[in-house]
């Protein structure tokens, strides 16, 4: 069964405010099929809250975000179901299952009600269980993994989805390094048009075409990593001192931290 294609995703003025708190202000961004958009910033930057609208799971206060031009908040479920599949930092829900049913899940939107597995169902689950390097757990119980093999089934799972378009919500948290690098390398040979929220700014720097920089719910830089991970957006939105250089092995941005020379005081990005 063949991937959808890869998507155009669209983010338009989108806002979010709870309880009279902004959490996320007329965030605008587009990106293109086949593009890895990582998003980047401090915690607290709306970047979880922002990634929740495009999946919707929290339904905007003002704004649209359209895929292929189409309204994902007017698709019906399903529809949005197979050309787009999320990647989260929770796992509600699925404690009593196994890790092959938990996979097994992303094969819902292309079927019927009540339909079993058909035989391409039964080789994409187990495609997607080996290229996350959890075939052996398949019968395991899906609650009693490490937090880092719960990442890799809930990857596997929206790898089964043959979404086009793929959101992650920092996929690479509780990953050892080898599986960091194995799950963003995955992301970029599968072609898919995808926005990623990520802590590492080394690895955004990696693997991101672009980075799109979140401080206090705004976007405050959006551009390559080499345009935007820079001394001084560090220092205005981490807070922090670092040197940035070029990677030998990669010709990407490299960050060195400088310990105990950040900026003291708070100051609002402009």
């Amino acid at each position: 069964m063949t991937r959808t294609a890869p998507g155009t995703l669209s983010v338009q003025r989108v806002s979010v405010a709870v309880d009279r708190r902004t959490l996320v202000d007329a965030v605008s961004l587009d990106v293109a099929p086949r593009e890895v958009v990582g998003l980047v910033g401090p915690n607290g930057a709306g970047k979880s809250t922002l990634l929740r609208t495009l999946y919707r799971a929290v339904r905007p206060t003002s704004g649209r975000i359209l895929l292929d031009g189409d309204d994902v908040w007017r698709m019906p479920g399903r529809r949005l179901a197979r050309r787009l599949a999320c990647v989260l930092q929770e796992a509600s829900g699925e404690f009593e299952l196994s890790v092959h049913d938990v996979v097994a899940m992303g094969r819902t939107p292309h079927k019927r009600a009540f339909d079993g597995d058909g035989r391409a169902d039964r080789e994409i689950i187990a495609s997607s269980l080996g290229e996350l390097d959890v075939a052996h757990l398949a019968r395991a119980p899906f609650e009693r993994l490490s937090g880092g093999e719960k990442q890799r089934v809930l990857i596997a799972r929206a790898l089964a989805q043959r979404a086009g378009t793929m959101v992650l919500d920092e996929p690479t948290n509780h990953l050892d390094l080898r599986h960091r690098l194995d799950a963003l390398r995955l992301v970029r040979r599968l072609g898919v048009t995808a926005v990623i929220a990520l802590h590492d700014l080394d690895l955004a720097a990696m693997f991101c075409d672009r980075v799109c920089v979140l401080h206090g719910g705004r976007v405050v830089a959006l551009g390559t990593p080499a345009e935007v991970l820079t001394p001084e957006l560090l220092a205005e939105v981490y807070r922090v001192a670092a040197e940035v250089d070029v990677n030998p092995h990669t010709g990407t941005p490299r960050l060195t931290l400088l310990p105990g020379s950040g900026p003291r005081e708070e100051a609002p990005f402009t």
